[in-house]
């Protein structure tokens, strides 16, 4: 299957080296205007499972980002535990972060 993320990590930009179409019945390469040679079915779907799988290696950081708090609180946090010497904000934003880190981990 033709895909245009297979096809971006192979280096091209749509609309500038190709453009797809798909009328039903599958997509395909409707246009092609780059001065390298189109790739195979083959090359782009090899390269569309490498973004598949480095979106699969790299969601647990898209998971943690969408629950960590906010840059605003990790300011607040900061500037209580260094200005104010007041770290129980520090300690209780790292607890919620650890927290969150332990339900996302690393694969």
């Amino acid at each position: 299957m033709i895909e245009s993320k297979g096809l971006e990590r192979l280096g091209f930009k749509p609309e500038i080296d190709f453009s797809l179409r798909n009328d039903g019945h599958g997509t395909y390469i409707q246009r092609w205007s780059s001065q390298l040679p189109q790739p195979s079915e083959q090359e782009i779907e090899a390269a569309f499972a490498e973004v598949l799988a480095e979106e699969i290696s790299t969601q647990y950081q898209r998971d943690r980002a969408a629950e960590y708090p906010s840059i605003e609180a990790l300011v607040v946090a900061l500037w209580e535990g260094v200005v104010e010497e007041r770290m129980s904000a520090v300690t209780a934003l790292e607890a919620i972060r650890q927290e969150i880190k332990a339900r996302y981990p690393k694969p």
